[in-house]
């Protein structure tokens, strides 16, 4: 296996078909051990194992996702002592011109948003600026310096699944779906995104709510917040579940951690750019959407244009509406319903979003192990087929792929919500 994700991790995005082929194989791969691994589990050899999948990707520049390239130069900004939320780098780039200065121009020129400020969260600052110190102006030297901080996130998020699998009683080996799943593999180690880092702390709120450490859980909570703005959406579970809502030590503890991860924010009214982006990236982009492609092409049918500002407005409302709805109504009263509530969640949110890139669904797949729903298992699986747009220069997706990776995706949810018993593991 690790020398297929060797393989994997060469293999150029425009060539899909390998691609989809090597990844398939991986993913049988991670069924077999799963379907094979009894009781007397050899949780070493599995974690070694795990570890050297994931130390295969490590050579290798991310084929699928240029983001690590604006990840580095936030964080050499900030090694200069700059505040990268006050100039988009094109500006920044044409006033502080260096010709002598490889490694900045090596930066600039493979960002994909040299025009837009950033929109990644203070705390994912601090790690950015981790990489931009191990880089020491090589390039390969931020991959490595971000890796490792990404790896070790990793066994964190191992050893917690270990001790919440068991602390729920679920089998132990349904870790395996995550430690060797190819999508979490790549996309986390080979493609340097922190869905990783938020599952982490998502986890460890769990762990420390299951012992009644409840300033912790809401801290652990306010990190995943700081990482990425999207576990906020939780929100509302909390608000009416009867462990948390009264809890003043957990709302303490998320008030901290949130306070502390955005305080920067305000400096030199830095959340006045990082909203704008925020805004215009949630109104201008689309990727993998599903109802919101059918929505579109009603608004098409209507209006004789594409209606994506309205239309964001409004899923963003629908989605809203829906994640307060199900909260109420399902009132969770136990940890366990609590974390089967969040996959919920999140499937509502990706379900009706205009992008969903395939990383986005690692956090509420690490979580859905811990309940009895299979969707987000199988989608780490169907969205594969989304990558078959990065085989363009415009990033063109075809219908047919969309139609496969979207019914598999619903008929799973279809026996995960309206036929709780047929499920898969």
């Amino acid at each position: 296996m690790a020398g297929l994700l060797f393989i994997l991790a060469q293999i150029p995005r425009t060539e899909f078909a390998l691609t989809f082929l090597i990844f398939s194989f991986l993913f049988a791969g991670m069924g077999l051990a799963f379907l094979i691994t009894g009781e007397k589990t050899n949780w070493i050899g599995i974690f070694v194992s795990g570890i050297l999948f994931r130390l295969a990707v490590f050579g290798f520049a991310p084929q699928w996702s240029d983001d690590v390239y604006r990840f580095l130069w936030d964080g050499e900004l900030l090694e200069m002592g700059e505040n990268p939320y006050l100039q988009i780098p094109s500006e920044w780039q044409e006033e502080n011109q260096n010709p002598d200065d490889a490694y900045l121009k090596q930066l600039f020129q493979n960002l994909n948003s040299p025009d837009y400020f950033s929109v990644y969260p203070p705390l994912n600052q601090v790690i950015f600026w981790i990489g931009a110190k191990a880089s020491n102006g090589f390039v390969w030297n931020g991959f490595i310096g971000l890796r490792l901080i990404l790896l070790l996130g990793e066994i964190g998020v191992f050893f917690l699944l270990v001790r919440l699998l068991r602390t729920f009683r679920k089998p132990e080996s349904l870790l395996i779906l995550y430690w060797f799943n190819p999508l979490v593999i790549l996309e986390i180690i080979g493609n340097f995104h922190f869905e990783g880092l938020v599952l982490l702390f998502l986890l460890a709120s769990i762990n420390r709510m299951t012992v009644n450490k409840m300033a912790l859980s809401g801290g652990f909570l306010g990190l995943a917040i700081g990482v990425k703005l999207l576990p906020l959406m939780l929100a509302p579970s909390f608000l009416f579940s009867s462990q948390t809502r009264k809890d003043l030590a957990f709302w303490s503890g998320v008030s901290i951690a949130v306070i502390l991860s955005f305080a920067w924010l305000w400096v030199d009214q830095s959340y006045l750019n990082f909203f704008q982006s925020l805004r215009l990236y949630q109104g201008k982009f689309e990727f993998n959407a599903s109802l919101y492609y059918l929505f579109r092409e009603v608004g098409f049918w209507i209006q004789g244009y594409n209606i994506i500002e309205t239309l964001t407005k409004i899923l963003s409302l629908a989605t809203l509406i829906g994640i307060v709805f199900f909260s109420w109504k399902r009132r969770p009263n136990s940890t366990l319903e609590l974390v089967d509530l969040w996959v919920l969640i999140y499937l509502i949110y990706l379900i009706l979003q205009p992008i969903v890139h395939p990383w986005y669904i690692i956090p509420a797949f690490g979580l859905s192990l811990l309940t009895n729903k299979n969707t987000f298992l199988i989608w780490s699986f169907a969205a594969i087929f989304s990558y078959h747009a990065y085989g363009n220069t415009d990033f063109r997706e075809n219908p047919i792929f969309l139609f496969a990776e979207y019914l598999l995706v619903f008929l799973v949810a279809y026996l995960d919500y309206f036929r709780p018993k047929k499920t898969l593991i």
